[in-house]
């Protein structure tokens, strides 16, 4: 499986003694409808675009930005586009996907997009997040399968870091920093268990008479799961730089 690392520019030089499969996480549609670019270091070459959309307003012409994106695909060798997209799917991001990826497409690179684009965007491959807490991964991932095609599907390996109370009706959690996680269990000592649904490791504890659940992730449980993918027929993921710093080494070695 190939395994990208989704990275900023400052961060690049540290990501690039792991791995040379990076993901430049600096690009945006900008609100002219144009691409635009973060400082790249000069040797940037191979690997991922990231193209975010926080700044879009519209695509006014769709071939133009089209047109754009692959001339820094060229220029830049990379194999392919990650759509960050964080707005919910409108008319013209679709259009702008669709037209995207028969270009890629065309030229034998990939476009991935999110999960939410997967059933607009047929030519990509859909990004599925893997941190869950519930049900089954492998049957999350199996259901992805027929719903887009499983050779469509790209992990998308979120690392978790949730707790929840007990009892949690909601079934909604909060998020933790590495901080905060770290505080816990050095304070509590939890003893930790592993599930094997989630891919996951989880413990609880009762402080102050609350008592939570947390779930989290460390390099064992995200090669668990891609380990998942791969038995799928799953070839591709992504890691974000931020959320597994402190487990690069683990993750990938050094080069």
């Amino acid at each position: 499986m190939q395994i990208f690392l989704a990275v900023t520019p400052d961060k690049q030089r540290t990501a690039s003694q792991y791995t040379d499969r990076l993901a430049h996480v600096a690009y945006q549609v900008g609100r002219e409808g144009h691409l635009t670019r973060q400082a790249l270091l000069a040797r940037t070459f191979g690997g991922l675009m990231v193209l975010g959309d926080r700044d879009w307003d519209a695509v006014r012409d769709t071939a133009q930005l089209c047109r754009e994106v692959w001339r820094e695909c060229g220029n830049r060798n990379y194999c392919g586009v990650a759509a960050d997209f964080e707005q919910p799917p409108s008319p013209d991001r679709v259009s702008f996907l669709e037209a995207l990826g028969r270009v890629l497409a065309r030229n034998r690179k990939q476009l991935f997009v999110p999960e939410e684009y997967g059933r607009r965007v047929a030519s990509a491959q859909v990004l599925v997040c893997t941190a869950l807490s519930g049900g089954s991964l492998r049957q999350r991932l199996e259901e992805a399968g027929q719903a887009f095609g499983q050779k469509r599907l790209a992990l998308d390996l979120q690392r978790l870091r949730m707790s929840f109370p007990l009892p949690c009706p909601s079934g909604e959690g909060k998020a933790l920093s590495g901080e905060e996680l770290e505080e816990m269990m050095a304070q509590r000592q939890p003893s930790v268990f592993y599930s094997g649904d989630l891919c996951a490791k989880y413990f609880t504890s009762t402080q102050e008479g609350e008592s939570r659940f947390v779930l989290f992730d460390d390099a064992g449980t995200l090669r668990r799961k891609m380990q998942l993918g791969r038995e799928l027929g799953v070839t591709t993921g992504l890691l974000m730089y931020p959320e597994v710093e402190d487990i690069l080494p683990e993750l990938f070695g050094r080069r």
